[in-house]
Formats: C-alpha cells, sequence, structure tokens
C-alpha cells in the first residue's frame, strides 16, 4: 500500500473513492485537520504584522501539520489490522479470536481518539487566527477552524464506534466527545470575531 502523503492529491482522492476499504473515514478526518493546520499556518505567516507571537504561532501551526498527516496512514494501517483479527479462524478458541478482535478494535479508536486531539488544538489555534489575526486571512481562519471541528467530530464517532463494537469502556469515547465539544466552541468563537 502505497503511503498516502506520497501520493498526488488526484490519486488520493481516487484511493478515497475506491471500492477499497482504505483509506477511509480515520484517513480523510486525519487529511482535513491537515489541511486545517496548514490554512492556519498560512494565516499565522500573513498575521506577523497583526500578532506579535505570530511566528509561535506557524511554528505551532507547523508541529500540528507534522503531527496529525501521517495519522492518515496509521488509520488506515490500524483498520487493516482489524480486519486481519476478524477474518482470522478461531481455532477453535472463539474467546481468544474475540480477544483478538478486541485488542484491534481498541489500537483503531487510538489513532481517530490522536486526530481529534489535534483537530481541537487546531480549531483553537484558528479561531485565535480568525480573532487576532490578519483580518484579510478572517475567512482562511475560519475555514481552517471549520475543517479542524469536521476532522475532529468525525474522529470522535470512530473513537466511539470502536470501542462499542469491542466493548471497551475506558473513558476514551468520553475524552473524545470532549474534545468535540471544543472544536465547537472554537468555531463559535471564530465565526463570532467579527460580531
Amino acid at each position: 500500500m502505497k503511503n498516502y502523503l506520497d501520493q498526488s492529491l488526484a490519486d488520493f482522492l481516487d484511493s478515497v473513492a475506491s471500492g477499497e476499504p482504505t483509506p477511509g473515514g480515520g484517513a480523510v478526518a486525519a487529511v482535513a485537520v491537515a489541511l486545517a493546520a496548514g490554512l492556519s499556518g498560512m494565516a499565522a505567516r500573513l498575521s506577523v504584522g497583526h500578532l506579535a507571537d505570530a511566528e509561535e504561532l506557524v511554528e505551532r501551526a507547523e508541529r500540528l501539520r507534522q503531527r496529525v498527516a501521517p495519522l492518515a496512514q496509521e488509520d488506515a494501517d490500524a483498520y487493516v489490522r482489524f480486519l486481519a483479527a476478524y477474518r482470522s479462524p478461531d481455532n477453535g478458541d472463539p474467546e481468544s479470536h474475540q480477544e483478538r478482535i478486541r485488542t484491534a478494535l481498541s489500537g483503531a479508536a487510538e489513532v481517530p481518539l490522536a486526530i481529534a486531539e489535534n483537530g481541537a488544538e487546531v480549531a483553537e489555534l484558528a479561531a485565535l487566527l480568525a480573532k487576532d489575526g490578519n483580518p484579510n486571512l478572517r475567512g482562511d481562519a475560519i475555514v481552517a477552524a471549520l475543517l479542524a471541528k469536521a476532522g475532529t467530530r468525525a474522529a470522535a464517532e470512530l473513537v466511539e464506534i470502536n470501542t462499542t463494537a469491542g466493548e471497551i469502556a475506558d473513558g476514551r469515547a468520553g475524552r473524545a466527545g470532549a474534545l468535540t465539544t471544543r472544536a465547537a466552541q472554537a468555531v463559535r468563537e471564530a465565526v463570532e470575531s467579527d460580531s
């Protein structure tokens, strides 16, 4: 499987639209958050005359982008591991088979949780840029906040789906929900920044 970050945008979009199970929702959520971080970085770079800490915000946006982009591939890899566990024979030991599936689902919940964590942080950064950054880039900052919120929400849903399917009550679904709330609040602040 070719790394998604090495593909052209057209090839990645074709991969998403293909009949293959990956890349799926988690990979798309990661890319959405990475795009939002990129837009935030652009808005920060062009806010140097408006924000004293613009350079720090550029670095923060770049760190977030670099952290979340590889999660697109990691999500697909986690899903492939789940499929392998699900399709593996139980070899006369259904409890062991169920435990392998549960372990794979737990791993599959970990990646979208990381996407949601990064997404909430990107949404908050974008909201700050929408409020205090270059006013000519306000629209871009709002788009970044909205994309980050969408990626966060999508990832949180995947955490919920995977932990529910694996009957895993370890608090990750609640944590993901709280991250969605943070991202939604950031979007409200971004949109209301000109009111």
